[in-house]
């Protein structure tokens, strides 16, 4: 009898509330954003190293509470509206004129939330006035994932994919793999793309391509 390939119907990726993993590593994050619009000063600042989850949450919440989403590379504001705001990577390369009118707006309008993997203090800034008004914004750190988060994070990309996983594949991987959500994405698409025949996709396939490396 011929064997019956999967078929590989991905789901798209979801940034809703629903689909974020919460747990331990997030839960000081999930409590700021919680307390908008309360903020000290009206503005957030969610930091935490790649794929841990930050855009996520941040379009999660916009969803929520009907934020606009800011672009870094083409940013403008003249004046402050009700609308909550969302800029992202501010760590990375954003006008500091438009930030320091941003972070002024902010008690103003609706709030507004930035997102970066470094924290303020490291951000470059050579206004003195924005410096000021860096060291000064409230922060929220997401950290590397826990078993909680990345083993919900491992079924959420297995689930993407259309996988089924054997049961004892989660706590094997989470003993060996690299505490991030870019390692777990890498590790799902690799079992993924693994040859049929070397299917399905258990503890005995994850051993043969982990050994590999």
């Amino acid at each position: 009898m011929a064997r019956q390939l999967r078929l590989r119907l991905g789901r798209p990726a979801s940034q809703s509330r629903e689909t974020f993993v919460a747990g331990p590593s997030n839960a000081q994050a999930m409590a700021a954003l919680g307390a908008w619009p309360a903020w000290p000063g009206g503005c957030l600042v969610l930091v935490g190293p790649e794929g841990v989850g930050k855009s996520h949450l941040a379009r999660a919440w916009a969803e929520d509470v009907g934020a606009r989403i800011l672009d870094r590379r083409d940013l403008e504001v003249r004046e402050a509206d009700q609308r909550p705001w969302i800029l992202e990577d501010v760590d990375r390369s954003v006008s500091e004129e438009a930030l320091f009118h941003l972070i002024n707006l902010a008690p103003l309008g609706g709030g507004l939330l930035l997102t970066a993997r470094a924290q303020p203090i490291a951000w470059p800034a050579a206004l003195p006035d924005l410096r000021s008004r860096l060291n000064a914004l409230y922060v929220a750190e997401i950290e590397e994932p826990d078993d909680q988060v990345l083993s919900g994070v491992l079924e959420k990309f297995f689930q993407e994919r259309n996988i089924r996983p054997s049961p004892d594949l989660y706590p094997y991987l989470l003993r060996r793999m690299e505490r991030s959500a870019v390692s777990a994405r890498e590790i799902v698409e690799r079992l993924d793309e693994a040859p049929d025949e070397l299917k399905p996709v258990s503890r005995v396939l994850a051993r043969q391509l982990l050994e590999r490396d």
